[in-house]
This record gives C-alpha cells, sequence and structure tokens, in this order.
C-alpha cells in the first residue's frame, strides 16, 4: 500500500506518534510519504524529552521514508530542513494523488 502522511503539527507528542505510525508501516512493507506544511515543518527542530521526534525522522529516512517540507512555510519561519528536500504544493499533491491511503496530523 502507499500511504501519504500530511503533518500540520507541532505538538511533538502528536508528531512523534505520526512518525511512529509511519515507521510501523514501513516495516511492514508500505511505502509512505510524509509531507510537513505550516507548523509542522518545525518537526526537525522539537526538543522535548518524552518525545524524541528527530530519532524517528531519523528511523523513518534511514529504513526509506521519504519527508518533503513545504518551501513557504520553511520560508515564513527563515528555517531550512537537513532530512527532506524543500518542496512545493504540486509534491504534496502528487503525494495525495498517488496515495491509496492519507493521512493527516
Amino acid at each position: 500500500m502507499r500511504i501519504g502522511i500530511v503533518i500540520y503539527s507541532n505538538d511533538a507528542e502528536t508528531v512523534w506518534n505520526a512518525y511512529r505510525f509511519a515507521n510501523f508501516a514501513l516495516k511492514a512493507g508500505d511505502e509512505v510519504k510524509v509531507f510537513l506544511l505550516g507548523k509542522g515543518v518545525e518537526c526537525e527542530n522539537m526538543n522535548d524529552e518524552r518525545f524524541n521526534v528527530r530519532e524517528q525522522m531519523e528511523e523513518f529516512v534511514k529504513n526509506g521514508g521519504k519527508i518533503y517540507a513545504c518551501g513557504t512555510c520553511l520560508k515564513i519561519r527563515d528555517s531550512s530542513p537537513e532530512l527532506c528536500p524543500v518542496s512545493t504544493m504540486k509534491d504534496m499533491y502528487e503525494i495525495v494523488k498517488e496515495s491509496d491511503r492519507v493521512l493527516t496530523f
């Protein structure tokens, strides 16, 4: 199955669970792509002792998951990602279009 995940939150527990699910789906043999939108582009820099978002993101990428980050949202925050390419609405559209299921967090 192809799964698309849109992360719009900067709540550490929410994002951590999104990536935990994404990692589980990868291990189950699914293709998973994540698009970071709005506040979601802040997730690479989240620092919460209970919810290690960065660790989940790195595991996701290491296991073949793909992460895309909205360039406009990054620009608004004067930020640039390390784990993913700067992307556009066209990229999000393609993820939604090609996915069998889309989840939002």
